[in-house]
């Protein structure tokens, strides 16, 4: 998810809001860390080894936690709700993709064959809920199609991207505030 908090911080500069603030307090390292830890298991899957991969539902429930800090730190309970409500709708569509395909999830990848990233034989090796995408692929637009060079996405997924979006972006905005303002709702 490291392009959606870069594309945030990006948005947020251009919103003219100083983004240094947001790395002042301890509550966004853990999200830093455990990003640095997925580049990691990202890194692995490029050189072959796909052992982290059964741990990947886990670690996305602790990168997701890991939020929690900065939606306390800077009271950001009702984008928190907006973006959870992002991850509710994310994982219906994921597993309605899911449920159509068998229990699978059809992956169609693009730009990560000549990165390296995606061969044929990785599905086999990885042994996990993903599948190479066919012509019996059902409700394809809801599978992973979104081909990043280094992950493939589906609709679902940006969904719950949004949610780390909506967290970070409203913490930026919150903390760029005078101090007496910042009980105020983060809509103003």
């Amino acid at each position: 998810m490291l392009e959606t908090i870069l594309l945030t911080l990006l948005f947020a500069k251009i919103k003219g809001y100083k983004i240094n603030v947001l790395f002042k307090s301890w509550e966004v390292y853990p999200i830093i860390i455990l990003e640095l830890i997925y580049m990691l298991m990202q890194i692995s899957v490029f050189k072959g080894y796909y052992g982290y991969i059964k741990y990947s539902g886990v670690f996305k429930t602790l990168y997701l936690s890991a939020f929690l800090f900065l939606i306390l730190k800077y009271k950001q309970y009702i984008p928190a709700i907006v973006g959870s409500i992002c991850i509710f709708i994310g994982s219906i569509l994921n597993n309605i993709a899911i449920g159509s395909n068998n229990g699978k999830m059809p992956v169609f990848p693009n730009i990560s064959y000549y990165t390296g990233y995606v061969s044929e034989e990785a599905f086999l090796k990885a042994n996990d809920i993903h599948i190479l995408g066919n012509e019996t692929t059902r409700l394809k637009y809801l599978t992973d199609i979104f081909d990043l060079g280094y992950s493939v996405i589906s609709i679902g997924d940006v969904f719950i991207r949004l949610f780390v979006a909506i967290v970070i972006y409203s913490s930026i905005k919150y903390a760029n505030r005078p101090k007496d303002r910042r009980y105020k709702s983060w809509i103003n």
